[in-house]
């Protein structure tokens, strides 16, 4: 994530060898959503998951947007579901000259 430009850390791009401190925020991009943390504290051992949610704290601001965004597609999804099958041959005509048309 970090060499694909997704971590910024103190509102800027990071790279993989950057030391961080307690206090400092870290912004992460996967995939819809963003997630905006403030480090707690630091480990001297890498250790497993569980542990490492420890060590940080999302913000309630990037909660609330997370939450928001989520019900947002997942409206637009209710609002525009997909089709169950490929159009056939009538209903790719059809497309077709509506799109012509405009």
């Amino acid at each position: 994530m970090i060499d694909g430009g997704k971590v910024f850390y103190n509102g800027q791009r990071s790279k993989s060898g950057k030391f961080v401190s307690t206090g400092d925020t870290v912004r992460i991009r996967q995939g819809y959503e963003e997630k905006e943390v403030t480090i707690i504290a630091l480990a001297d051992k890498r250790r497993d998951a569980t542990f490492a949610q420890t060590l940080y704290k999302e913000t309630e601001q990037s909660i609330e947007t997370r939450e928001k965004n989520a019900l947002a597609r997942k409206q637009g999804l209710l609002l525009n579901p997909g089709t169950e099958s490929k159009p056939d041959k009538k209903q790719r005509r059809q497309i077709r000259q509506l799109k012509e048309r405009i």
